[in-house]
């Protein structure tokens, strides 16, 4: 459920036993491929949980036996559990046992067993006895609900969670429950923003819930309107919303959480397209509609920037958001137009379909004018990611050692974002005989890689940065999938408030 200050996330406690009588509540216990293994039964045996007796994991397994139920990755069982004083019991599978369990295996289990439970307000559960912040993110990202335009008539009849009870013998545990609260409210509210549709997020409402989510979280905001940008020189963002009757944006977020003279500034830029028709280089349309997903790294970047400074991290960030929609009309740019980026680069803009790179490039030139130490930016900017890398893995190019470094991040968050090159020689593809540069390549591939050294283009000396691609990863068009729903994902929120938690750590 979202409100003016982002996603109202279930309410997370953190206990050391079972509650004496919870008979409304879920236990959502792991399980395991029995001692026998393959060959065998293989029946399931319950993990982590030193909060059940033996009685009560006999029964389980006892039961879930009888079910004929298999402990495979990510399915589920639900059984009444006479001994235990809840509701029933849902078990989850994690395939074979291990000695230790890496944190997505843990949050796409929980995922898939919020996304199960049909009508119930608590759960409590012991996954969190293995992992208990990826539990924790799982189960809030699993039960995430977009019902904001649903009628009586067709809104689900069973309520996302409201209550998640996390078993844990972990010293710390209420502070790290707490931070992934935290992280995975911020995931859900980026998907939110993505998942409203463009008839009611166009670049002016955009920039306001923007606003008041940096303001509620203590934010230095500014936007600028239309006239502001044309009189400021911001021909890329000009330049792609001329076509719309809705005009563009740009809106700044600053946390200003350093306080020594050797704190990191990183800025932060995403895209923010709130639909793309292609302009008049107009789309198929076939999926057009997935185009609301376009500012899908704006979403993330603002939810990012308030996440980290909700967690008070140790750095300044700093976030510079260009908002637009692209549509055809008699006063869209044309293919052939020459625009000026601020900054003064020339453009000739071949393509009206390859409007992101033009609002990025406006925009991180100004992210640069704050001197960051690192510049982390993201968009859904290209149909070749998808071809190169699929719809889950973002594509991650740049400084080198950044690139390789947010690129573990991202893996280890479970957002799986994959180093890829920026070749020399792509920027020959990107020479205009009328004006500095083309905003696309004559050649038809490597597309993302192409997109990439355009944005190289305006980056300032000295900056570390990235680009991360996640036209695919953004916003899910097939069926839901652990901890994923069908829709906007979030991506890449975890990876870059992983980053900045890491260069707030370590420079």
């Amino acid at each position: 459920m979202s409100t003016e200050a982002g996603y109202a996330a279930p309410t997370v406690t953190v206990a050391t036993s079972l509650p004496k009588r919870a008979m409304g509540a879920v236990l959502i216990v792991p399980v395991v491929t029995g001692p026998g293994g393959e060959g065998s039964d293989g029946s399931p045996t319950v993990v982590g949980s030193p909060f059940l007796d033996a009685e009560a994991i006999g029964e389980i397994q006892v039961g879930l036996r009888a079910l004929g139920a298999k402990a495979g990755a990510e399915q589920v069982t639900r059984l009444h559990v006479p001994s235990i004083p809840v509701g029933s019991v849902l078990a989850v599978g994690l395939g074979a046992d291990r000695d230790e369990w890496p944190a997505d295996v843990i949050r796409r289990a929980a995922g898939v067993a919020a996304r199960s439970l049909s009508g119930v307000g608590t759960v409590i559960t012991t996954l969190t006895e293995l992992h208990l912040e990826a539990a924790i993110e799982g189960l809030i990202l699993g039960s995430y609900r977009f019902t904001e335009f649903r009628s009586a008539k067709t809104a689900p009849k069973d309520a996302a969670l409201g209550k998640i009870v996390a078993l844990s013998t972990a010293s710390g545990a209420k502070k790290d429950a707490a931070r992934a609260t935290a992280i995975a409210t911020a995931v859900a509210t980026a998907r939110d923003f993505v998942n409203t549709p463009p008839s009611h997020l166009y670049p002016g409402e955009f920039a306001k819930r923007a606003k008041a989510l940096g303001e509620a979280a203590g934010l230095e905001v500014e936007v600028l309107d239309d006239k502001a940008l044309a009189k400021a020189g911001y021909g890329g963002i000009v330049g792609v919303g001329k076509g719309s009757a809705r005009p563009p944006r740009l809106v700044r977020l600053a946390y200003r959480g350093g306080k020594g003279k050797k704190a990191k500034t990183v800025a932060l830029v995403g895209k923010g397209i709130t639909f793309d028709t292609g302009g008049i280089s107009i789309k198929p349309a076939a999926s057009m509609h997935h185009m609301t997903s376009d500012m899908g790294g704006a979403a993330a970047v603002i939810a990012t920037v308030v996440l980290a400074a909700k967690q008070g991290l140790p750095i300044d960030v700093i976030a510079t958001v260009p908002m637009a929609e692209n549509m055809p009309s008699a006063t869209a740019q044309r293919p052939g137009d020459v625009l000026t980026q601020y900054g003064g680069i020339t453009v000739e803009v071949l393509n009206t379909d390859a409007e992101g790179r033009l609002i990025l490039a406006d925009a991180i030139v100004r992210a640069c004018e704050d001197n960051p130490d690192y510049l982390i930016e993201t968009s859904t900017l290209t149909g070749a990611q998808t071809v190169a890398l699929g719809a889950r893995i973002p594509g991650v190019m740049g400084s080198d050692d950044f690139r390789d470094r947010v690129s573990r991040i991202s893996q280890a968050e479970g957002e799986n974002g994959w180093a890829m090159p920026l070749p020399d020689e792509l920027k020959d593809d990107l020479k205009s005989s009328v004006a500095d540069l083309a905003n696309i390549s004559a050649q038809r591939f490597a597309g993302m890689l192409v997109a990439g050294v355009y944005l190289r283009e305006f980056v300032a000396d000295g900056v570390e940065w990235v680009h991360i691609d996640i036209a695919g990863p953004a916003y899910n068009t097939s069926g839901p999938w652990g901890y994923t729903p069908k829709g906007g994902t979030g991506v890449p929120t975890r990876t870059m408030f992983g980053v900045l938690e890491d260069i707030a750590a370590n420079g």
